[in-house]
């Protein structure tokens, strides 16, 4: 009789756990799943009116448009440097704060304001720093510099890589100094009572214990790389500088051009390229981080 009224009781749990779940799982249908088997059902016919199926035809005529190539190499380019920056850079911050040292609280302010500006601000503040006749440009005539027009020159891009770090930087450094917060302190104690120095310690014990939260840092960082294309918009239109059109810029443009296939090819390419590179991802932390456990 106990054994029934516990198997009704599992039963019911289940049940109620279910009824909880499915708003969410709903949702995730409707507004992800559904939507995005249409984009792929787009990316394989000729025309949303014909809808003659074409297999890989969008795709070779993606790869073979100049802009989408364009806008590739530079969205590649610019996550390849602003990434790992980003990851480097945070983590050695919270490494130097996490050490007793002078204005500490005033250093992790200065980092965090940026989380608390709206885009738009941010991007009027590089407006005024980086225009034509911006600081910038007044401070290089004050010492006999001729002024570049920095929005349309080669330098254009690092410019929205540093605008990047300055805005993500200081997450991520919370995100590693709360990893750090809790890394076991006995394991440092004996380290250091076995001699241990400061590098040893954080290659072999910190690095270890870090590497999940390094991974969580790397695919955010990479997910918002992808979307600077805010920034860039707002300071120079649907059509930037050569070297600042992203891929966001095809997509937005292909939009409002009507060309459904080629933005629906350009969806799924970019979301099979994602997948590939955060399961490599997880595979590196699965391999390094393992024996943490």
């Amino acid at each position: 009789m106990k054994k029934r009224k516990d198997q009704c009781g599992r039963r019911g749990e289940k049940i109620f756990s279910n009824i909880c779940v499915m708003p969410s799982l709903i949702g995730v249908l409707i507004f992800f799943l559904i939507p995005f088997g249409i984009v792929i059902y787009y990316s394989v016919i000729n025309n949303p009116i014909m809808h003659d199926f074409v297999g890989i035809e969008n795709y070779k005529r993606l790869i073979e448009t100049v802009a989408f190539k364009k806008a590739a190499t530079n969205t590649a380019t610019f996550s390849l440097i602003s990434v790992p920056l980003a990851v480097i850079l945070s983590l050695w911050l919270a490494v130097l704060l996490e050490r007793d040292i002078p204005g500490k609280s005033f250093v992790r302010t200065l980092f965090l304001s940026p989380l608390m500006v709206p885009t738009a601000s941010v991007v009027l503040v590089w407006q005024v720093l980086f225009h034509t006749n911006g600081t910038l440009n007044q401070i290089i005539e004050i010492f006999g510099g001729n002024s570049v027009d920095w929005m349309k020159s080669a330098h254009g891009q690092t410019i929205i890589i540093v605008m990047f770090l300055w805005k993500n930087m200081g997450y991520n450094m919370i995100l590693f100094m709360s990893a750090l917060a809790a890394i076991p302190r006995d394991i440092i104690e004996v380290a250091k009572l076995e001699g241990a120095s400061g590098w040893y310690q954080f290659v072999h014990i910190k690095l270890r214990y870090l590497s999940p939260t390094i991974l969580f840092v790397l695919i955010l960082s990479l997910i918002n790389s992808f979307k600077i294309f805010r920034e860039v918009y707002l300071l120079t239109g649907d059509y930037p500088y050569d070297k600042m059109y992203m891929l966001q810029h095809f997509m937005n443009n292909t939009f409002n051009s009507l060309d459904y296939q080629k933005l629906s090819a350009a969806a799924v390419l970019f979301s099979l390229i994602m997948i590939v590179i955060i399961a490599i991802l997880l595979a590196i932390e699965n391999h390094f981080g393992k024996d943490v456990e």
